[in-house]
């Protein structure tokens, strides 16, 4: 038997023993493993992790530094088959580093373990209430030094006043913490000010207020995933109606029942303001990646009226009066009350990973009321994933709007039987529509990259179209980018919502006193090339969404396609 054979036997015993929680022969194993092959930093975690469930914490350690020492990537790690978050926690240094932390404190060596907390903190750990769940790690929570590290702050005797500023202080650590690059175009004393003047200022301003003063702060971290929303456990307040932002201005697209009239028709304005004014001044509190979020997001934050109120451009923080015109009718007004919406309805700075649809449920929208067919677009947009064959153009239209596995078909099976379809019928063309989706996780993309880029009847010019748009964000902007770097697809629509290249990554904390909800991204995207500075990926046929087209139940996008299949065919 040759050493390399021996090797992978000895690696598939070792995994299946940790597999099984047989702990003293997984250490021996993997052992074994690292004196075979010491480079790969996996094989020392997975060493670590052995010895740690025998309460051989020195040794742990040992494992854990040498883990540190030689990077803990490995395709094993991050196998997509069977995608969990602590894999993908083990590749960060941060990760490492409170691991250690508890071996530390598990030997008796309190203070050893404080020194690798406060390590794991300053470079970057995630998740600052780990400590608190773990029963080895709660005693040492009444350390006044540990609980500063982890931001344990006892907010019930606080007054308002004194709660914000804890709640200020702490969002100021965390953004220097956490951000990739937290001054890349403001420098870290302006930050520091702006954070301080609004501490100051905080008895004289609203809650609200003082939320739109930290979306200012997080917009100049050019971090499209950043947003502060408040605490999600109670209810917030929303216009019942959706807006969205054709060529010919901003609509309203659908309604609950009661405003039914309102639908269809263009928003002039609201509460007396021209509705540009009001989007203008939206602005600097949108995150972005590039100004196609702005036109996302900017309509949704329309419908926020206790912010709207907090900046002085509505009268009352529950409701606005909407400036109306249908067609070439004379113009209208109509006071539209705000109601409580939930965690999935509000009106958010950040595209979810799945992102507000265009049809919310139970509420009418304009393609309802239509005599014409439902386009394919609009039809099943709150479904992560499928696609239908269009027998008259030999091409499959398959939708895409989420990048997560569901529990009946995982996107890895669902792609199998996709590809199994185009390979068993007489398909000419693949249109993927990526224009609804907000991202999700990349790592479960993999499979379906894999299959278009090695499916040859497809993979050929002016055979694979993908339509993308200001929704397409996140993971599917990662999947945008991977397809245009390794097939032949032609790009439709109108430019994604993300960068080829970007900062990104939702990973929210929670401050201690208002509960407002907190992202700020940690990750540096480069799936396109380092010298790709481009805002966007751009589509070659550029068929943006019109009103006109979207009042009569058509799709420019797809329209474009069919109608020049056969110029496109030698692209």
């Amino acid at each position: 038997m040759s050493d390399a054979v021996g090797f992978l036997r000895t690696l598939a015993e070792a995994e299946n023993k940790t597999g099984t929680a047989k702990w003293p022969a997984a250490a021996a194993l993997w052992t074994r493993v690292v004196e075979l092959n010491p480079v790969i930093g996996y094989y020392w975690v997975r060493l670590a992790e052995a010895r740690y469930e025998v309460e051989d914490f020195a040794g742990a350690i040992a494992a854990y530094q040498q883990a540190e020492s030689t990077g803990v990537w490995s395709r094993a790690a991050l196998n997509v088959e069977d995608l969990h978050p602590e894999s993908v926690e083990t590749v960060f240094p941060a990760e490492i580093a409170y691991r250690i932390a508890t071996c530390r404190l598990r030997s008796g060596d309190t203070a050893g373990a404080i020194t690798d907390l406060r390590r794991a903190i300053s470079l970057g750990l995630r998740d600052l209430d780990r400590p608190r769940a773990d029963e080895h790690w709660q005693p040492v929570c009444a350390d006044p030094a540990v609980r500063e590290l982890l931001g344990i702050i006892d907010t019930d005797g606080m007054t308002r006043d004194e709660g914000w500023r804890a709640d200020l202080a702490f969002f100021a650590r965390e953004v220097k913490r956490r951000a990739y690059a937290p001054f890349a175009s403001v420098p870290e004393q302006d930050f520091d000010a702006t954070v301080a003047r609004l501490a100051e200022d905080a008895p004289n301003l609203s809650d609200f207020q003082i939320l739109a003063g930290l979306l200012r702060l997080l917009r100049p971290l050019g971090d499209g995933h950043a947003f502060a929303i408040p605490d999600q456990s109670k209810p917030g307040l929303g216009l019942p109606v959706k807006f969205f932002m054709f060529t010919e201005g901003l609509f309203v697209t659908a309604a609950t029942d009661a405003h039914r009239e309102a639908i269809g028709a263009q928003v002039m304005s609201i509460d007396g303001r021209p509705v540009d004014d009001m989007l203008a001044a939206l602005e600097p509190l949108i995150s972005r990646d590039n100004d196609q979020q702005v036109r996302w997001i900017g309509p949704e934050l329309l419908r926020w009226t206790p912010l709207l109120h907090a900046l002085g451009l509505t009268g009352e923080p529950d409701q606005a009066t909407l400036g109306l015109r249908h067609g070439a009718e004379s113009p209208t007004t109509v006071t539209i009350k705000a109601v409580e919406v939930g965690p999935h309805d509000y009106p958010s700075v950040a595209p979810p990973p799945m992102p507000t649809r265009p049809r919310p449920a139970g509420w009418i929208s304009l393609p309802d009321t239509v005599d014409a067919p439902m386009p394919l677009y609009l039809r099943n947009c709150d479904v992560p994933y499928w696609f239908e064959f269009l027998p008259d153009s030999r091409a499959v239209y398959f939708q895409f709007n989420g990048v997560a596995d569901q529990p009946r078909e995982s996107l890895a099976d669902f792609s199998a039987r996709l590809f199994t379809f185009i390979d068993n019928h007489d398909v000419t063309k693949l249109i993927i529509d990526l224009r609804w989706n907000g991202g999700g996780n990349t790592f479960l993309v993999q499979p379906l990259l894999h299959r278009l880029i090695g499916c040859t009847k497809i993979n050929q010019p002016g055979c694979l179209y993908v339509i993308i748009g200001r929704g397409t964000f996140s993971a599917a902007q990662n999947t945008t980018t991977a397809i245009e770097r390794e097939t032949n697809a032609i790009f439709v629509g109108e430019p994604s919502g993300s960068r080829p290249n970007f900062i990104g990554e939702t990973i929210p904390f929670q401050l201690p006193y208002s509960k407002t909800l907190v992202n700020v991204a940690d990750l540096y995207w480069e799936t396109s090339w380092p010298f790709d500075h481009r805002p966007w990926v751009a589509p070659e046929l550029y068929a943006p969404p019109t009103f006109d087209s979207y009042s009569r139940n058509e799709d420019p996008a797809l329209d474009a396609i069919l109608s020049s299949r056969e110029h496109l065919a030698g692209w």
